[in-house]
């Protein structure tokens, strides 16, 4: 009864094996190859386009400071003031300067006594060596105590006016139309000659500052305009063109500042306005398009699947890429025009495989 039963369990284990084996596919008949999409090479003609963020900022800042030092005991502006040519900004404690300009005043007025004196004297001793009555010797020295005091009413005099603009520069005043950009004083403060007491813009020409990335800026492009809109508000817009970029690169950021002049200023763009800068850039001639579906990779290199002329099959063609764009890559060298390139299900195919071609352009055939 044992041997009956492990008899028919190696039978069914056998039949098992025998149907297994006929549903089987045979191991020598290939797949048909998978079905990927393809276009044509044509070069069309393109124009790069680029939209950064950037700010409204003066053409022309300036810092100002008081040119003596004191305690401030009057601060007349803040940040965000509009303010006209000679506008009063701050004051200075203007008790030491003027008690300067007291004291140069009586120094002139003594000065100016001693002058009338030894005027005097070299009169006197002109009249006298004029008749004989005096010396040689006595004319001299009254000729040169004349020209001393002289030249001390000239010191004096310049002392006053040295003492009086010291004064002066105790009111610091704004020397041009603009908005107080910054305020680093307070009443009560002591401040020293050349503090920096208030950042300043003037009023007249704007710019648009943008960070830019070092690569925009590679290339031979001839200076061209910028389209200028507020973010808050697209419908306020502007041009402009490049003016100055800087030499050097942000190494935190890998930037460029770029400034961009506006032709005009609409009113809504005031100092501190975030704007779009768009440059739309010269059309390029011609240049090979391709979706982005498109690129590989062969040995950290990027690269295309062309299919051959000839026999049908797809190789891996290393490609120099000129630039990317939104869905798209353009392409400088490695294809020509009339390539086919797989740009659909591309992961599908391999070296050598000769694949079902779908056209996904108008042009091609299959």
């Amino acid at each position: 009864m044992d041997a009956r039963s492990s008899l028919v369990r190696v039978l069914l284990v056998a039949t098992a094996a025998s149907a297994l084996t006929a549903c089987a596919p045979d191991a020598n008949v290939e797949s048909p190859p998978e079905p990927v999409g393809f276009v044509t090479v044509e070069p069309e003609t393109i124009s790069q386009t680029t939209t950064l963020t950037g700010e409204i900022t003066a053409r022309h800042t300036a810092t100002y400071s008081f040119q003596t030092g004191g305690r401030v005991t009057d601060v007349a502006v803040d940040v965000g003031a509009k303010v006209t040519e000679g506008e009063v900004l701050a004051k200075l404690d203007p008790t030491e300067q003027q008690a300067g300009v007291a004291a140069a005043e009586a120094a002139v007025d003594a000065a100016n006594a001693q002058l009338t004196q030894a005027s005097s004297a070299f009169q006197r001793q002109k009249d006298l060596f004029g008749k004989g009555f005096t010396t040689r010797g006595n004319f001299d020295d009254a000729q040169k105590a004349l020209s001393s005091a002289t030249s001390a009413v000239d010191m004096a005099s310049a002392d006053l006016e040295t003492a009086r603009t010291n004064l002066e520069e105790t009111v610091l005043r704004a020397d041009a139309n603009g908005v107080i950009t910054s305020r680093s004083v307070d009443p009560g403060q002591v401040v020293s000659a050349a503090q920096t007491a208030f950042g300043f813009a003037q009023d007249g020409d704007r710019d648009a500052v943008f960070e830019i990335q070092e690569q925009l800026l590679i290339g031979s492009r001839k200076s061209h305009s910028i389209r200028i809109a507020l973010v808050g508000d697209p419908s306020v817009k502007t041009m402009g063109t490049v003016r100055e970029v800087s030499p050097l690169i942000d190494s935190t950021t890998g930037t460029v500042k770029v400034k961009v002049g506006l032709d005009t200023v609409p009113p809504q763009m005031t100092l501190g306005s975030a704007v779009v800068g768009t440059d739309v850039g010269e059309a390029q001639e011609q240049a090979i398009v391709l979706p982005w579906t498109a690129l590989m990779a062969d040995r950290g290199k990027a690269a295309v699947w062309t299919v051959e002329k000839d026999s049908g099959a797809v190789r891996l063609t290393p490609v120099t890429i000129g630039s990317y764009q939104s869905g798209k890559i353009v392409v400088e060298e490695g294809i020509a025009a009339g390539d086919r390139v797989i740009t659909e299900g591309s992961q599908l195919v391999r070296p050598g495989q000769i694949p079902d071609l779908v056209a996904m352009d108008e042009e091609a055939g299959s």
